[in-house]
Formats: C-alpha cells, sequence, structure tokens
C-alpha cells in the first residue's frame, strides 16, 4: 500500500458526518417522505421544505457526463442500486458536487422505497477522488457511500419499516422477519437492547450517533460472524417531528480483524523472545497461538537449532535429508495436551508422505481449512488415541515452516477442533506473521547459543583441565560463566609448577564478554606462562605482561586511527616456595587473594593495588609474606564477591566467613564457597582458585656452603653423592654428580663469595648453585678445537631441564634431573 492508500486507511476511520454525509428516504415515485439534519446541512433545505419534493427538484442534472446511468433509470430500478458522482442544488442556487449512493428499500407490508445518501465532494479527502486508492481499501474502510451499505429505517417505536437486501445478508436477520418487528423481537439480546437505546436516544434527541460496533448476530450470520459499523440518524417528515430513525451500517469485520491481528502482533512482540533460550521461545509461541488462534499448537525445530548449529536444509532445496526435528513448543486447550504424540525435548517422527516434507522443503505455508472426515495417518497415527479422541477431532489444519535468513529452523503446526470455525485466510496471514517474529527470535537465540557454546570451549581449552601444584600445594578452582545475557567473560586463573617445587597462583580478569573476551584472555594466559618460566620476579611479571597488552591493543587498532583503543585487565600473580614457606604476589588492579591460616583466622593482605594491565607507566610492586604449612590462598574475580544489593566490603565479609572452615577438603571448600556467595545467575563470570600450601622439611631438602674456592668442587660432589644414597636414588648420583660439579665450578669461576649449593627432592631432583656474581651463563656449542665452553652444554645434555634466575643477592643456577619416585 502506497502514502496516499495509508492516508485513506487513516481518514475512512472518521466518523461519517466529517465526510458531511446527508441521508434522505424516498417513496417508490423517488418523493422525498424522509430528512435528516445532516440533508438539511449540506443543501439548506429544512425537512419542511425537503419533504414532499420530487428528488429530481434536487438535483441540478440527472449526473454528470461521467456517469453511465441516470439514479433513477430503468435499469438502475431493476438493478435496485446506484452510486456515482452528481450534482446537487443548494437552497441558495449554488450548484454542490457531490458523491450519490442510490439504494431500493423493502418495507412493510409490501412497499418499495428508496434511501439516497450524498456525501459533498468538496469535503472529501483528496484520497477520495483517486480511483486507484479506492480499490485498494478493504471494503470496511471506504466512504459509507458505497453501494453495499446496509440501511433500516424504523418508526418512531423502532418498528422496522424499511430494509434493504444488503444489511439482511449482513447481519442475518431475514427481511421476512424484521419488517413489523424490534430488533429486541426479531434478534433478542443483550446487544440488540443497547442499539435500541441507542436508537430512542437519537429519536428524542434529533443529533445522530456514529460508528458504533457490534456483531452480526441473526441466525443465518454463519458461526464466525461479521462486526458492523452503524450510525443512527433521525428522519424527520413535513412538519419537523421524527418520522423514525435511520440506521447505515458497513460492515468493518475487515478492520475488527485487522485491529484484532495487530493488537495480537504487539502482544507477540512482548511475549515471544524474551530470552535467548531456544526452547522457551518456541514454548512462548505455542503459549500465545492458544487458544487465541489454535486449539492446539506445536513448534518442533531441528536438533541443530538447540545446540546453535547450522540446520541442514535450506529454502528451495529439493534432495538430501530433511532435519532431525525434535519438539520445543506445546500447548493445547485441553489440559497436559493429552493429543499430543510427542512431549517437549522428545525427537519427533516426520512421516515422508505428511505435509510437513514439502513445508520443510520449499519453505512455504500448508492451509487446510477442512481436513474432511478421512483418516489422517499423518496426522494422527495412534489409531486408539484417534478412536478415544473422537469427539474433540481435528478440522481444520495450518502448518507453517520456521525459517530465518534462507534457513530452515523447523515447522509449527495449527489446528483448530471441535465447534470452532475453520480457519480463514486472515488466520493463515495472522500464524505466518507470528511463527516470521519467532523465527527472528529463535535465530537470535540460536547465533547466541553457538556464539556462546564457541566462546565456552575455547575457554575451557584455556583453563587449565588438571591443574597440579607438584608437592608444593594442593589446589582445587571452579569458573562458572557469566549468565546468558552477558555471555562469556574473560576470567581466568592458572597453576604453573616452576623450578625448585615452587608454584606460581595467577588469576585475572579481561573486561568484556564474549568471544573477544576469551581470546584475549587466552593470549595473557600463554604470556604468563612463558613470562613465569622465565623466573622472572612477581613485579617484573606483571610489567611486562602490561607491556603485552598495549601492544596487542596497539596492533588490534586501525593503523590510520590516531587513537588506538585500550584494553583493560586486573592480575594477581603470587609464587609460592614450599622450602621457605615464603610467597611472593603483586598486583595488577585485582583484589587481594584471602590467606586461611591452619586454625581458620581469615585475613586479606595488604598490597600495592596497582594500576590494570594496560594502562602502562605504572609501576609494579611485590610483597613477600611467610606462610605457616597448612594455609589455604584463595584467588578469586570480582564476580565472586559483588552484587546489585551490597558493595564489595560487604562481598569480602561474605567471602571471610564462608572460607573459615579449617580442615575441611578443598573441594567441598571450594563447592560450599560457591553455593554460600553464587545464590542467583551473575552478570559477571565467577573464578575461584584455592590452594593449601605444603612445607619441604630437612627429609627433602639437603644444603651446604662452600667457600669460593676450586677445594668446594670435590666437596660438593661428595656430599652430594652421599645425599643421593642416603635417599636411596644412586641412580641418579652419576649425573648428579657431574651437574654440581660444573655449576659449582662456573661459580667458583665467574663469582665471588660463598657458594650455596641445594638439594631438592621433588617428583625430579633439583641441584641449585646459588652465587653472588651477576653474570648469567650462556648455552654454548663448542667446536671441536675448543679446550672450554662445554660445562653447560654437558648439563644440558643430563638434565631434564636447567635455567637461572635473579637472587636478592645474586643469582642461581638449577637444574632438575629426569623424574624419580616421590618421596
Amino acid at each position: 500500500m502506497d502514502g496516499s492508500a495509508h492516508t485513506a486507511v487513516t481518514s475512512a476511520r472518521q466518523p461519517l458526518d466529517e465526510a458531511g454525509t446527508a441521508i434522505a428516504l424516498l417513496d417508490a415515485h423517488q418523493v422525498v417522505v424522509g430528512w435528516t439534519e445532516t440533508a438539511q446541512r449540506l443543501v439548506g433545505y429544512s425537512a419542511a421544505e425537503a419533504v414532499g419534493r420530487s428528488a429530481a427538484d434536487l438535483l441540478a442534472v440527472g449526473a454528470d457526463e461521467g456517469a453511465q446511468e441516470s439514479p433513477f433509470s430503468e435499469e438502475v430500478r431493476t438493478l435496485g442500486r446506484w452510486s456515482g458522482r452528481g450534482v446537487l442544488r443548494h437552497r441558495d442556487g449554488r450548484r454542490i458536487g457531490a458523491r450519490l449512493c442510490v439504494q431500493s428499500l423493502s418495507g412493510h407490508q409490501g412497499r418499495a422505497g428508496w434511501i439516497v445518501t450524498a456525501a459533498d465532494q468538496a469535503t472529501l479527502p483528496p484520497w477520495a477522488a483517486n480511483t486507484r486508492v479506492l480499490e485498494s481499501l478493504p471494503a470496511a474502510l471506504r466512504l459509507p457511500t458505497h453501494p453495499s451499505i446496509g440501511v433500516v429505517i424504523r418508526d418512531p417505536q423502532l418498528r422496522c419499516t424499511w430494509v434493504n437486501d444488503t444489511q439482511a445478508a449482513k447481519d442475518g436477520i431475514p427481511v421476512h422477519q424484521r419488517l413489523g418487528r424490534k430488533l429486541t423481537e426479531a434478534a433478542p439480546g443483550t446487544q440488540a437492547a443497547t442499539l435500541e437505546a441507542l436508537m430512542r436516544q437519537v429519536l428524542e434527541s434529533g443529533a445522530p450517533v456514529f460508528d458504533v460496533e457490534f456483531r452480526a448476530s441473526g441466525p443465518t450470520a454463519g458461526r464466525s460472524g461479521l462486526s458492523l459499523s452503524a450510525s443512527f440518524f433521525r428522519l424527520d417528515d413535513a412538519q419537523g417531528r421524527a418520522l423514525g430513525v435511520c440506521v447505515v451500517s458497513v460492515d468493518v469485520t475487515d478492520r475488527r480483524r485487522a485491529h484484532e491481528r495487530l493488537a495480537v502482533l504487539g502482544e507477540a512482540s512482548k511475549r515471544i523472545g524474551t530470552t535467548l533460550d531456544v526452547m522457551r521461545t518456541a514454548q512462548e509461541l505455542a503459549d500465545l497461538t492458544v487458544p487465541l488462534l489454535a486449539d492446539h499448537a506445536t513448534v518442533d525445530l531441528a536438533e541443530a537449532v538447540w545446540t546453535g548449529g547450522e540446520p541442514v536444509v535450506r529454502l528451495g532445496t529439493q534432495g538430501g535429508d530433511l532435519p532431525a526435528l525434535r519438539r520445543a513448543g506445546l500447548a493445547s486447550v485441553r489440559q497436559g495436551a493429552p493429543e499430543s504424540l510427542f512431549a517437549p525435548g522428545e525427537p519427533v517422527l516426520v512421516p515422508p508422505t505428511s505435509p510437513f516434507t514439502g513445508v520443510l522443503r520449499d519453505g512455504k505455508s500448508h492451509f487446510e481449512p477442512a481436513l474432511g472426515t478421512c483418516p489422517r495417518t499423518w496426522l494422527n497415527p495412534d489409531v486408539a488415541r484417534l478412536e478415544r479422541d473422537r469427539d474433540d477431532t481435528n478440522h481444520s489444519l495450518i502448518v507453517v515452516p520456521v525459517h530465518a535468513r534462507g534457513t530452515v529452523l523447523g515447522v509449527a503446526v495449527f489446528l483448530r477442533k471441535g465447534d470452532r470455525a475453520p480457519f480463514e485466510e486472515d488466520d493463515l496471514l495472522l500464524a505466518e506473521e507470528l511463527v516470521s517474529w519467532a523465527a527472528l527470535c529463535l535465530d537470535n537465540a540460536r547465533r547466541y547459543a553457538r556464539e556462546r557454546s564457541a566462546a565456552l570451549t575455547l575457554q575451557r581449552h584455556l583453563l587449565p583441565r588438571h591443574p597440579t601444584c607438584g608437592s608444593a600445594a594442593d589446589v582445587a578452582w571452579r569458573y562458572l560463566p557469566a549468565d546468558s545475557h552477558r555471555g562469556v567473560g574473560g576470567d581466568w586463573c592458572d597453576v604453573i609448577p616452576l623450578s625448585g617445587g615452587r608454584v606460581a597462583l595467577v588469576v585475572g580478569d579481561v573486561v568484556g564478554h564474549g568471544i573477544n573476551a576469551a581470546a584475549t584472555m587466552g593470549q595473557l594466559r600463554t604470556a604468563v606462562r612463558t613470562l613465569a618460566n622465565l623466573d622472572l620476579p612477581c613485579e617484573e611479571v606483571l610489567a611486562r605482561l602490561d607491556e603485552q597488552v598495549i601492544r596487542v591493543a596497539e596492533t588490534d587498532s586501525a593503523p590510520w586511527d590516531p587513537d588506538p583503543g585500550t584494553m583493560a585487565a586486573t592480575c594477581l600473580y603470587a609464587v609460592y616456595d614450599p622450602v621457605t614457606r615464603r610467597c611472593a604476589m603483586a598486583c595488577a588492579g585485582h583484589l587481594p587473594p584471602a590467606i586461611v591460616d591452619p586454625h581458620g583466622t581469615v585475613t586479606f593482605p595488604e598490597l600495592p593495588t596497582g594500576a590494570p594491565l594496560g594502562v602502562g607507566l605504572v609501576p609494579f610492586e611485590s610483597v613477600e609474606l611467610e606462610l605457616p604449612e597448612g594455609s589455604v590462598l584463595a584467588f578469586y574475580s570480582d564476580g565472586l564477591i559483588e552484587a546489585p544489593d551490597h558493595d564489595i566490603g560487604a562481598g569480602l565479609d561474605r567471602l571471610s566467613t564462608a572460607l573459615a572452615r579449617p580442615g575441611l577438603p578443598l573441594e567441598e571448600l571450594c563447592t560450599s564457597v560457591l553455593d554460600t556467595l553464587s545464590t542467583a545467575p551473575s552478570s559477571d563470570d565467577v573464578t575461584l582458585l584455592l590452594a593449601r600450601t605444603h612445607a619441604f622439611g630437612p627429609s627433602r631438602v639437603a644444603s651446604w656452603e662452600f667457600p669460593a674456592d676450586p677445594s668446594a668442587v670435590s666437596d660438593a660432589r661428595s656430599l652430594a653423592t652421599a645425599q643421593l644414597a642416603l635417599w636411596g636414588v644412586e641412580d641418579q648420583a652419576a649425573a648428579t654428580e657431574l651437574i654440581v660439579s660444573e655449576l659449582v665450578t662456573n661459580a667458583v669461576r665467574h663469582a665471588g663469595g660463598p657458594i650455596l649449593l641445594r638439594l631438592i627432592r621433588d617428583h625430579v631432583l633439583t641441584c641449585e648453585v646459588h652465587d653472588t656474581g651477576s653474570c648469567f651463563p650462556h648455552l654454548r656449542h663448542p667446536r671441536l678445537t675448543d679446550d672450554n665452553g662445554r660445562g653447560l652444554f654437558l648439563v644440558d645434555q643430563l638434565s631434564h631441564r636447567w635455567g637461572s634466575r635473579d637472587t636478592p643477592d645474586g643469582k642461581l643456577l638449577w637444574a632438575e634431573l629426569h623424574p624419580t619416585p616421590a618421596p
């Protein structure tokens, strides 16, 4: 419909008097016998002047040049109606162009008559002269000058004296049943009594009443019924007395249905798609349509839609297998929907000879308003159930494909049963529009489910699967993604074994949600693992990680953007040493850890907060704490303690109370904390990492101090060999002796001060040599003619891995031998 037609639809709903409609009642000889106030306003003649005059006297000409016949020609007399443009003579001599409608009337006791309606052409809206626009309008929205209007004339006692055939066809009351009777006698009921009250009001006041809508209720009106809009005018005789009341009605069924349809679609926008859950969206569609549209409704979706995958059938595809369907929505006027063969969530059988097959392939709806009485095995293959429900037989069917963006997602089925009227074309249009809206919601939910599933899969692959701290600590962790509306976030935690039995504990949070946040989290986790293996101090790890975040943000920005975007993340990095029971930690904008001592006392250490990663130019500081053996370190993200109804302080208090359970196994403690603090779906990810510390005693650690003298090399070899024998791992003696010799020799040659040798027996045997020097050795590949440079090459060949790190007063070289049985 174009713009002019849209204007027409709006204007056509205005009351009849706004179009200047005048009404006159004529007898069989076209003499005026009844006159309305609106007719007087149009042509200037009062009832006393008009009644008794021939209608031809009021016409300047019979009809204009564009008309095919006169309003009262012999052909019109035979047909019984005429409409067109004509010219009226005003009382003051002016000529008035008007649209005229003339219809014959059947009167009481065989009398005949005519009803004439006229509307001033000048007062009609501009579109009224546009034939193309008029023809594009629904019948219910056209001007009442159309010849299909219904007319009833009633006397002052409200008995029907005149009526046209159109009215009988509209309201279902036959002419013979209507003439000589009141409306309450011809069609008893509350509605008739209300209309008669309006007629009395018009007779008493003389003021017309416009646009009163009512339902046709006659015996032949049909099961669906029509909606009529009536206007009431008083007819006056020559003395100005009330001759009766004229009721003009037009069929507004289409308009009513359009309003109802718009109302249903408006309701659909509120009730369908309230969540991003595929199952719930399908059920919302079924619930809305029953009983509003159907008595029974089902929504079956391809199994791939449930998981966010891509359905296998596209519109127009003729070959290939049909998708496996699963019931997602079910509603019925019968409690529990006993007539349904499949419950929600169950696979649905699609018979190959059913209409569903064609609907799924070509994407076109199947409309069967009358199913008939023949058995439909494709509709209800359960014969026993069909016999049991014979009194509730389905008789009208609509099958609509659920498709969006060229992809078939499933099929929706609507059924009517019992005494309800069959589906009509308007019902099919409404069903298709409702399914179309639901399909967009379902496709959005499917796409979101796919993205969420991908983000979750990515994040789970990036998070530690089986974290272990070796013998340094026991660990337990939990990760809960955000609720379905916010999506997966960028939280992560990690446990990184280090040399000497130490362990690094990490927790971080990338700002944002979705795949981008998960991917960024994976980059940061990889970077932290790389930096941790370099044995850098905690503050140095965060400083370099900060540089990495800034570099990633600059790389992701467009090269022409003068203001590159920023990427923010928080991180808490800690390293625990089971030999010294000391824990160093540094923070980059993250919440401090909770420390639970063996007696259950919970404290939150004061750490330099530091700026979040990505800010740059802000130094980080670390703090070192000594922990009693059996202490529990709790690392967490802000999603665990933040909530709309309380601040962070209250959240930390709740966390402290939940952690104060000494002796509880870590897995149980982890679950207990989440159950206590996560009482509702969170808008942010929740991450919790618990580590209960252990200490390495003298039975697992041996250390000696030597002067920086060449004789120390021999002593170191002897002591190391003796210690291995004491531990019962003599099979490692030869390799250990050579490694100790090379590392101590390197310290004697290149560093001064005392030299410390330490052996640590864990799942691997670790040799550590500490000196006061600052020059780190580098692995070389000596040539055959070189006299030296083979020491570290030999260490590299004999050890599982080796490395070096800074210490407060020098450096430390270490080497791990291949795994040995645990002590």
